[in-house]
């Protein structure tokens, strides 16, 4: 009777925390995909939506030739200067979600509106700001493929 009534309770409470995951990383992926795209097509608004940012948000770029900038986090929030156009496609995504904090570590190919490439590593900071993730802070590495 005893083992029954530990299943009944337990079963549903496990369920529960394994559904969890799934739906944050979800929400997660949905964002960044989101952020990818209003970047590209110039939506300022709904970009500026996908950031929050800190005191301690942080944005920094290298590139393929070596170069590294640090790009001012309120510029994520700003008019977007010459939109490119194209997308973006997201791959081998890596996530650590702990609470209202996560990390997340993916590839990505951007193709502009003339079918030209690039390629990076990216490394995403986000916080759940209002029950909504947020990116906080992103590093970007530019590489050539081949």
């Amino acid at each position: 009777m005893k083992i029954k009534f530990l299943i009944c309770f337990f079963l549903p409470l496990l369920l529960m925390s394994l559904q969890s995951k799934p739906t944050e990383t979800e929400a997660i992926k949905k964002l960044l995909e989101t952020e990818a795209a209003t970047w590209r097509s110039g939506d300022s608004k709904t970009h500026a939506a996908c950031w929050h940012l800190q005191p301690y948000s942080r944005i920094l770029v290298s590139t393929p030739d070596g170069a590294t900038y640090d790009v001012p986090p309120i510029n994520m929030t700003q008019p977007i200067p010459n939109p490119t156009g194209g997308y973006a496609v997201g791959s081998n995504f890596k996530m650590n979600i702990q609470g209202k904090t996560a990390w997340v570590s993916h590839d990505e190919e951007s193709t502009a509106k003339d079918g030209s490439k690039s390629y990076s590593y990216e490394i995403r900071l986000l916080e759940k700001i209002k029950g909504q993730w947020k990116l906080v802070g992103q590093s970007i590495h530019l590489y050539k493929k081949g």
